[in-house]
């Protein structure tokens, strides 16, 4: 049964190669004590001479940024008590005013509750003062808490306030915390071997390839570290993360600060947001969500719009990494959830 799951999985990922969805792909699956599986598949772009994806390919993560980075740095404040979920944001930010944002937090910005909404109505600005301003005062979209709209702005918000509490930077935070597996900056040999992706109509950069530069546009302009976006990496260090959050959600005590049984059961448990299936930095099982049919209630994950994902089963000792570079003239968004959930399903009795 195993290895025709794996065979179905491979299946759907070549076929998406083959329908041009995205160019390449690299997968790793595995449980808490290892790697159970490893595959690539196609060429960095679609031009004819491009060198094949190997496991080692880096690619941009994209929103995969917002649970492994992000959310990883603001584990180790709340665990180092140098942050509350329940603190205002308007202690940390002089422009967040207004009876509207007067009781919005940290835990409603990471719930994607905050009333924000996803992006802003104009051009990325050139700075972090200038992204604050604009953010800060904005009108909101909806009461906070009322519902959840996924915001690439608070999590930029997120990722100045980390950094804020932290005293370094938000790479430099992580890197303390995770090592320098994931990165916001690849070497030069890393950025040679990078999974390529085009930026999209409204980017200055069209008309070029970005390959080891971040896609996303307002990761772009705050120099390539965002809280929303801007880290790289490969399957296997997708993966190597993965195996230690999966560890802690499922009882182990051994792995290092911030990662407690406590910790990680806070950050991946369901906001209480009606209609809302997100956590603290992380996404959970539905239906109808691009992890497919068949995890565990436990479940929880998230996406990236470049093409990638990872999905933590913690009830069946399961995580699933799906690296692609879709936003290299591939495929719709639409298309890439489609192949998410077909993957995601081969594999559930694998």
């Amino acid at each position: 049964m195993g290895s025709n799951a794996l065979d179905d999985a491979r299946g759907v990922i070549d076929r998406a190669i083959a329908n041009r969805v995205f160019p390449a792909a690299t997968i790793e699956v595995g449980r808490s004590d290892g790697i159970l599986a490893r595959h690539a598949s196609g060429t960095l772009s679609f031009d004819e001479t491009a060198p094949a994806a190997t496991i080692e390919t880096p690619f941009d993560l994209a929103s995969l940024t917002k649970p492994i980075a992000t959310t990883t740095v603001l584990m180790e404040l709340v665990h180092a008590q140098s942050l509350r979920l329940d603190e205002p944001i308007r202690l940390f930010l002089d422009e967040w005013r207004g009876l509207d944002r007067e009781e919005v937090t940290i835990r409603d910005l990471a719930e994607h509750a905050s009333g924000l909404p996803a992006r802003l109505l104009d051009a990325p600005p050139a700075s972090r003062r200038e992204f604050e301003h604009e953010i800060c005062t904005m009108p909101l979209e909806y009461s906070p808490r009322s519902r959840s709209i996924y915001s690439d702005l608070g999590f930029i918000l997120l990722g100045f306030i980390a950094e804020d509490r932290a005293r370094m930077s938000l790479a430099a935070a992580f890197e303390r915390t995770m090592g320098d597996r994931l990165t916001f900056a690849l070497s030069p040999e890393e950025r040679r071997h990078a999974a390529p992706t085009l930026p999209l109509e409204d980017d200055p950069r069209r008309g070029r390839s970005l390959v080891g530069e971040v896609h996303d546009s307002y990761a772009a302009a705050l120099g390539g570290i965002a809280g929303h976006a801007g880290l790289f990496g490969t399957a296997a260090a997708v993966g190597a993360f993965a195996r230690v959050v999966l560890r802690a959600a499922r009882g182990d005590r051994q792995m290092p600060p911030p990662f407690s049984p406590e910790i990680v059961a806070l950050f991946t448990t369901r906001s209480t947001v009606s209609g809302s299936s997100r956590t603290l930095g992380w996404d959970t099982m539905l239906p109808t969500s691009s992890c497919g049919t068949r995890m565990s209630p436990s479940a929880f994950g998230h996406a990236g719009f470049t093409g990638t994902s990872l999905w933590i089963d913690p009830a069946r000792n399961r995580y699933f990494v799906l690296l692609t570079n879709r936003a290299c003239g591939g495929g719709s968004l639409d298309q890439m959830r489609t192949v998410r959930r077909a993957f995601h399903d081969a594999l559930a009795d694998f």
